[in-house]
């Protein structure tokens, strides 16, 4: 399928920019819209990691891992103190929710650069907090299926 630029090569057209003067310029830099490999891409800020920077693109694959691991312990994590009034309870709640939220909307939209490696950290983040935070490899005891294990209620997909 082609795009508008008539290239069909899975990726779309820049868009066109006028400056004061009236001349319209293109950006260099395009979005891929099917998942690739390279070190050259933009991943939630423009221009970030940049291109031909490995150092830049590892610093973003890590950013990305640590902020899917950091879902996985909001969703996981017990702040709240037994016998807290229900007022504070809420408030906290809705805050690590708040929490919660932007930090799992902000490591889609890195995947959405379609870059693989992008792609691969976030899951290996989401995996690596899980097996520390959610799963009972380091547990020393059991809890029992009725005991509540979270402040938050599991996330779900709102598709």
């Amino acid at each position: 399928m082609n795009d508008m630029s008539g290239h069909g090569n899975g990726m779309a057209a820049a868009p066109a920019t006028m400056n004061s003067t009236g001349m319209i310029h293109r950006h260099k830099m395009m979005m891929h819209m099917t998942f690739f490999w390279g070190k050259n891409t933009e991943v939630l800020f423009d221009g970030w990691p940049g291109k031909n920077n490995t150092g830049m693109y590892v610093v973003a694959l890590i950013f990305v891992f640590v902020m899917s691991a950091l879902v996985e312990w909001i969703s996981h994590s017990r702040i709240i103190k037994p016998g807290a009034s229900n007022v504070a309870a809420g408030l906290i709640q809705t805050f690590m929710h708040a929490i919660r939220v932007g930090v799992a909307y902000m490591a889609m939209l890195a995947v959405m650069s379609f870059n693989g490696g992008i792609f691969l950290a976030s899951i290996a983040g989401h995996s690596f907090g899980f097996l520390v935070f959610g799963s009972r490899v380091f547990r020393k005891t059991e809890i029992p299926y009725s005991v509540k294990t979270s402040d938050l209620p599991p996330m779900a997909c709102s598709c």
